[in-house]
């Protein structure tokens, strides 16, 4: 489940600096495009490096409750989470989330994001109770403020779903699983490689329960999907192949 952190991908706002003070937005707005591009090819450990300059770049030009800092905290939190450092994202997952919940209320599809990437690592601690607290708000935040049938939507559900699937609460998951996959087809196409993500986590969990007659076809569609949005060569349509 470690895709439930994420970068968050900074975007360019339309507002008034003075001239010191948008300098040092522009060197914050270049250290994130240089730390999702390092995040990109996989080189965590330098991106995480720079993420902690953005981070200090933002408290020293914004004010404490800005939401460029929450994104900065979220970035690093997210660089440690992917390598597997629990202890230095989870305060940082918790600041941003804060000042989010400060900033745009409680109810919000950030706030929401923010609660998923915590609930991640609580999973990844091991603390399933507290993850599944934090997804049930989550999913439902996302469906009161985006509708029922908004690909974020589908997120959350799976994120749920799997929470339960690795605990083999298999009847708990399926109907999640079932949900996701008719909202990002409807969403997306059909032919959307998300949909190829979703046919393979149900398949995954009939694999788990040996419905392997219900599985295959499911892998098979997945397969065709991929293959054909990211061609035949492409690590995603490999791990299909091997599954």
């Amino acid at each position: 489940m470690k895709t439930f952190a994420r970068i968050i991908f900074v975007t360019v706002l339309v507002v008034s600096f003075t001239t010191s003070t948008y300098g040092h937005k522009a060197v914050w707005l270049a250290l994130n495009q240089q730390l999702i591009t390092l995040y990109q090819k996989g080189k965590y450990s330098e991106a995480a490096k720079v993420a902690e300059k953005a981070l200090k770049v933002a408290e020293n030009t914004f004010h404490s409750n800005h939401l460029n800092i929450a994104k900065s905290l979220n970035n690093l939190a997210a660089l440690y989470y992917s390598q597997d450092k629990y202890f230095q994202a989870e305060s940082l997952f918790q600041r941003s989330l804060a000042i989010e919940e400060k900033v745009l209320g409680p109810e919000h599809s950030q706030v929401a994001t923010s609660l998923n990437n915590l609930a991640a690592l609580r999973y990844s601690q091991g603390k399933y109770t507290e993850a599944e607290s934090l997804l049930q708000r989550s999913l439902a935040m996302v469906e009161k403020v985006l509708g029922p049938e908004h690909s974020q939507v589908a997120t959350s559900l799976n994120n749920l779903a799997e929470l339960y699937r690795a605990q083999g609460k298999y009847a708990e998951a399926e109907p999640l699983f079932q949900r996701a996959l008719a909202i990002v087809e409807k969403a997306l196409g059909p032919d959307h490689p998300d949909v190829a993500t979703s046919l393979n986590n149900l398949a995954v969990l009939y694999e788990a329960q040996g419905k392997y007659a219900q599985a295959e076809p499911l892998l098979q569609r997945a397969l065709v999907i991929v293959e054909k949005a990211l061609g035949p060569d492409h690590p995603k349509v490999l791990t299909l192949l091997d599954t």
